[in-house]
C-alpha cells in the first residue's frame, strides 16, 4: 500500500426516483407518463410480487442496507456517483417515454450514504424539464454535495468539481453525458440556458479538448477523473470507439481514471498504461425488481467500486469491489453463488481487455491485470 494513497468510491447508476421515492418519507405524486405504466406504485407492486412486502416511510439509510456498513469499514477520500433521477417536485415530464424524480425532501437518501458528489451527465436530469433541472442543482447545494456535468449555464456545466483533501492532494472530476446513451442533443446547456455537458463525439479532437482543459487546472498531486455516461444499457461488448477514446485520453498523461457508466449491469474494467478504465459500472441502486426481460445480465446484482489510487502518477494500486444484491429495494450482501457468478462473468469478460476478477475476503472482489 502506498503511503497517502488516494482511496475512493466509484458507483455507476444510482436511482433513487419512481418506485423508490414512493417507500421513502416524502413521496411525489407517482403519476406517470409512460405507455404502459402509469403509477410509480406499480413499480413497488412489482417489487413485491417478486421478493415480498415493502414497508413504506422507510428511514433513509434503509435503502442502502448493508452498504453502510462497508462504506463505514473504510477510510475514503471521495464519494461519487451517478445520479440518474431528479430531484425535484416541479416541472414538466420530457417527452421520452420515461421520467425519473425523486420528491426533493427525500435528499437525506444520499447523505444518508455521506456521498460528496453526484454526476449529473446522463439522459435522466432533464427528465423535468430545466426546472426539475434547477431544483436538483439547489437541492444538492443545500445539502452540501457537489454536483458536476450540469448547470445553470454552459460555463457551469463543463466545469470541473475540485476536492481539496489533507496535504497538498486533491480530487478533479471532469463529467459528460454522451449521446449514445440517450442525451438528448438539445439538453446541452448553452450560453444562458441550463442544460449538460454533452458529449457528440469520440474523436481525436473532442479528447484533445478534454485534455487541453485539464492540463489548464492540473497540478501535481491531482487525481483527475473523467466520468462519462455513454452506452447501451445491455450487453458485454465494449465499444471500439470507447475504448479507443478512453485510450486516447490515458494517453494525453493528464487522465487518471475513466469513471464510465449507463450499462444496467456490471461491465469490464481495463487498466491501460497503469490507468483504471471503467466501460460500465451498472446499476447500484434502481427500481427494476420484478421487471422482466434481461435476467441473463443479473441486473438485480450492483457493485460498490473502491479504486485507490496513488497521487504521484495516477496510477492503479488495487481496484476492490463489493456485490450486492437488491432486495426489496434495499441492498443486501449478495450471496456466495452470487459473488462466484460475478467473477467468472467478469472474468471471463476480462479477456477482451487482459483483466479478471477474483474473490478476495468476505464476499469482495478484486481486480487483476497483466
Amino acid at each position: 500500500m502506498v503511503s497517502e494513497s488516494v482511496k475512493l468510491l466509484l458507483t455507476g447508476d444510482v436511482m433513487t426516483g419512481r418506485g423508490v421515492d414512493q417507500i421513502l418519507p416524502h413521496p411525489s405524486d407517482p403519476v406517470l407518463y409512460e405507455d404502459y405504466v402509469k403509477s410509480a406504485l406499480d413499480y413497488v407492486k412489482l417489487a413485491e410480487d417478486a421478493h415480498g412486502p415493502i414497508p413504506r416511510r422507510v428511514p433513509y439509510e434503509c435503502i442502502w442496507g448493508d452498504a453502510l456498513d462497508e462504506l463505514k469499514a473504510r477510510d475514503l477520500d471521495f464519494r461519487l456517483i451517478n445520479l440518474e433521477t431528479a430531484i425535484t417536485s416541479d416541472g414538466i415530464p420530457e417527452p421520452k417515454g420515461i421520467n425519473y424524480r425523486m420528491h426533493p425532501a427525500n435528499i437525506g437518501v444520499l447523505t444518508a450514504a455521506r456521498i460528496d458528489a453526484c454526476v449529473l451527465a446522463n439522459n435522466h436530469m432533464l427528465d423535468w424539464g430545466v426546472s426539475g433541472l434547477n431544483e436538483t442543482l439547489e437541492t444538492l447545494e443545500r445539502a452540501g454535495i457537489a454536483a458536476v456535468g450540469a448547470g445553470r449555464n454552459q460555463r457551469d456545466a463543463m466545469a470541473p468539481l475540485v476536492r481539496q483533501l489533507a496535504g497538498n492532494r486533491r480530487i478533479v472530476v471532469f463529467a459528460y453525458g454522451s449521446t449514445d446513451s440517450g442525451v438528448p442533443y438539445h439538453w446541452a446547456a448553452g450560453e444562458n440556458a441550463p442544460g449538460v455537458n454533452v458529449l457528440s463525439d469520440f474523436s481525436d479532437r473532442t479528447a484533445a479538448d478534454i485534455a487541453d482543459r485539464i492540463q489548464a487546472i492540473k497540478r501535481s498531486g491531482d487525481v483527475v477523473i473523467v466520468s462519462i455516461h455513454w452506452g447501451s444499457n445491455w450487453g458485454y461488448e465494449i465499444r471500439a470507439a470507447h475504448r479507443r477514446f478512453a485510450h486516447t485520453l490515458i494517453e494525453t498523461g493528464v487522465v487518471d481514471v475513466i469513471h464510465g457508466h449507463s450499462s444496467h449491469h456490471a461491465r469490464v474494467c481495463e487498466v491501460w498504461r497503469g490507468k483504471l478504465i471503467m466501460y460500465g459500472c451498472g446499476d447500484l441502486i434502481n427500481d427494476y425488481e420484478g421487471i422482466t426481460g434481461y435476467e441473463v445480465y443479473r441486473d438485480d446484482l450492483g457493485l460498490m467500486y473502491f479504486p485507490e489510487i496513488d497521487p504521484t502518477n495516477g496510477q492503479l494500486i488495487a481496484l476492490e469491489m463489493a456485490p450486492f444484491r437488491i432486495r426489496r429495494f434495499r441492498l443486501e450482501r449478495a450471496p456466495d453463488h452470487d459473488v462466484t457468478w460475478l467473477a467468472e462473468t467478469l472474468s471471463r469478460e476480462g479477456r477482451q481487455v487482459g483483466t479478471g476478477v477474483e474473490m478476495i475476503n468476505t464476499g469482495r472482489l478484486r481486480l487483476t491485470w497483466k
